[in-house]
């Protein structure tokens, strides 16, 4: 065996990326700027139809963040941090 050879634990698995960098956090994609966007702007119109919108955006857009962790996240943590917020996203709505 290579002495070089990274060793294909547990940990590596978990939190590493095709590169073998560790990652738990990535720069903002645009789903989650529109949805940080929207969510501020619902503290603004606090009512009508405006907010209605504002937060069918953010909630849209929050959910394809989640989604597109959930199945195309760099490591299996962004790929659990996808399914829980997608749970924290969607339960809300039907309970």
């Amino acid at each position: 065996m290579d002495s070089e050879a990274i060793e294909n634990t547990l940990f590596d698995q978990i939190f590493r990326d095709s590169e073998g960098h560790i990652v738990l956090a990535q720069m903002p994609n645009l789903p989650l700027i529109v949805w940080g966007a929207a969510s501020l702007a619902k503290l603004i119109f606090t009512s009508g139809g405006i907010n209605t919108g504002l937060d069918a955006l953010a909630f849209g857009s929050l959910f394809t963040w989640a989604w597109e962790e959930l199945f195309q996240g760099v490591n299996y943590f962004r790929r659990a941090l996808g399914f829980v917020v997608l749970i924290g996203v969607v339960a809300p709505r039907f309970f």
